[in-house]
């Protein structure tokens, strides 16, 4: 039995596709552009990192970052956007989204110029320095995850709101191919200006002096698309869920809204009064309630974020190292350290154009005819698929003749990602929790996420170690070897695709009715049963 959804409320879910819904997107997307293309810059200069600052003398190969710094480099990001993910959820719930929306793009926007300044030039300096602010870059991006998911779906209408989540979503596929083009530029850029020779002619001489500003300048281009966003996210209205629904302000939310969609709403203040009276609107995230309404979903969007994370952040992170494996990239003595930024560079690139990019746009194309559900278990099904593809006959895809194949299959595992759980864990946190609580949830969910990530950041260092001592890299033990950690994968993958039943479908319904706050507080409520089903039919 459902309760009287407020008029602002209906007119957002009713409301025809507008220019408005397109400039939430672009201002909400260029926030996860930038997140995109700070977290993952890094990959493309870690080795340059270690050839500068870890150069040993004599040494057949060109340095490396040793085995805790790498960690540190690569990790420390994701470490800090799991607690922004924590804490800018509960604040977006507290102070409202449009308030803590401004406060993490100016920490991004400054942390990602400090990361390529340093205080000192030792390597311990420079290292500290860069981990030290990317932390901070990285606690701004977390709060970017809740409150970018959260307004944007607290704007949409319920016929095509998964599309539109998807899309800000999908603004980091360009994040991430941006980084790879900058990388690309200014390497190519410094290669032709300042030649040099490779490492086996000339150790010392194949790193440039000036190859130092090359990792600086890419890394602080990351503050260029957050800054532009400043002013318009400064200027969107705090949405009407959260002036109505947790603020109580009835009379806002209608002025608010009445501007954004240029219709007349009446202010409802009495019916608002009511709303905040009921049990529906009043439970907390830790009551019985809660864990009785949204115990199994909150399960199942922490769980299956989790274990894709796992997967997805240890093969984006450490591509560099599967292509150098298979020979894509050509081995590190037999270049300069411009050409292996390049090389590295134009890889990734590839991948994104090729796979990353597409799997994104195909999510927002087909979300909300196939459903969140659908997506979300063909993606761990085929990403599970490919991985054994890839891992059970790893031998044959070391060879020359069959090194494409190998890329191939690869980008097909990042591309049903991204057409895939990447897209649906993101989506669906922010559809059906309550409006009180639904930045937290999404926060925590994402916060899981990272979990996955740093696990699969921080152990595919190791664990794709060689097992022969003779071929790991300097300072690392021998792990299980690049087959036996897709091994690993795969079965993430699976476990992924079985969470994925606590999951409920939202497609096609109201934010009100997927977290129960326009139901009736009636004796009949409680005896029928729940309205989410976890599997559509």
């Amino acid at each position: 039995m459902a309760g009287e959804q407020l008029q602002v409320l209906s007119a957002l879910d009713l409301a025809r596709t507008q220019w408005y819904h397109f400039t939430a997107i672009v201002i909400a997307g260029m926030g996860f552009f930038t997140d995109a293309y700070d977290l993952f810059s890094i990959s493309l200069v870690t080795k340059l990192l270690g050839r500068i600052y870890y150069h040993v003398d004599g040494a057949p190969k060109p340095g490396t970052l040793p085995p805790r710094v790498s960690a540190a480099v690569n990790g420390v990001a994701l470490c800090g956007t799991l607690a922004g993910q924590l804490f800018f959820g509960w604040l977006g719930d507290k102070m409202g989204r449009k308030t803590v929306y401004g406060i993490t793009l100016i920490l991004m926007v400054v942390c990602s110029l400090a990361s390529g300044l340093s205080f000192g030039d030792e390597p311990k300096a420079v290292m500290a320095t860069l981990c030290f602010f990317r932390f901070w870059l990285g606690f701004g991006i977390g709060g970017d995850y809740p409150l970018s998911a959260t307004i944007m779906s607290e704007y949409a209408n319920k016929k095509t709101r998964g599309a539109f989540i998807a899309a800000v979503f999908a603004m980091q596929g360009f994040g991430i191919l941006a980084g790879g083009i900058v990388s690309l530029i200014v390497s190519a850029a410094f290669d032709h200006r300042f030649k040099a020779p490779s490492y086996q002619d000339d150790p010392v001489g194949s790193t440039v002096k000036q190859a130092d500003y090359i990792w600086r300048i890419i890394l602080m281009f990351g503050a260029v698309p957050a800054a532009m966003t400043y002013y318009w996210r400064m200027k969107m209205p705090e949405t009407a869920r959260y002036t109505a629904l947790v603020a109580r302000d009835a009379k806002k939310a209608a002025t608010d809204m009445s501007k954004v969609l240029q219709v007349e709403i009446e202010a409802e203040e009495t019916k608002v009064e009511k709303l905040a009276m009921e049990s529906a609107y009043s439970f907390g995230l830790f009551s019985r309630e809660f864990a009785r309404r949204h115990g199994l979903h909150l399960l199942g969007t922490t769980t299956t974020w989790f274990l894709l994370d796992i997967a997805f952040y240890s093969q984006n992170l450490f591509q560099k190292d599967i292509f150098s494996a298979i020979g894509w990239i050509p081995k590190a003595e037999t270049m300069n350290a411009t050409q292996e930024v390049y090389r590295i560079s134009r890889a990734q690139t590839l991948i994104a154009l090729c796979s990353t990019v597409p799997g994104y746009w195909f999510t927002v194309a087909f979300i909300d005819y196939m459903g969140r559900f659908a997506i979300q278990l063909m993606g761990f099904f085929f990403m599970t698929v490919f991985m054994f593809a890839l891992a059970i006959p790893y031998h044959h895809w070391t060879l020359k003749p069959h090194r494409i194949g190998f890329v191939v299959i690869y980008s097909l595992t990042f591309f049903f990602a991204n057409f895939g759980p990447n897209a649906t864990t993101f989506v669906v946190p922010a559809e059906i929790f309550p409006a009180r609580l639904r930045s937290t949830c999404h926060g925590i969910s994402a916060a899981a996420g990272k979990a996955g990530a740093i696990i699969g950041a921080f152990g595919f260092l190791y664990a794709a170690q060689s097992q022969k001592k003779s071929e790991t890299e300097a300072g690392y033990p021998p792990g299980i070897g690049i087959k036996n950690s897709l091994i690993v994968l795969g079965v993430i993958n699976f476990l992924g695709m079985l969470f994925t039943f606590l999951v409920p479908e939202p497609k096609g319904k109201s934010l009100e009715e997927l977290s129960g706050e326009n139901e009736d507080d009636s004796p009949e409520l409680d005896m029928q049963p729940p309205t989410n089903r976890t599997v559509p039919v």
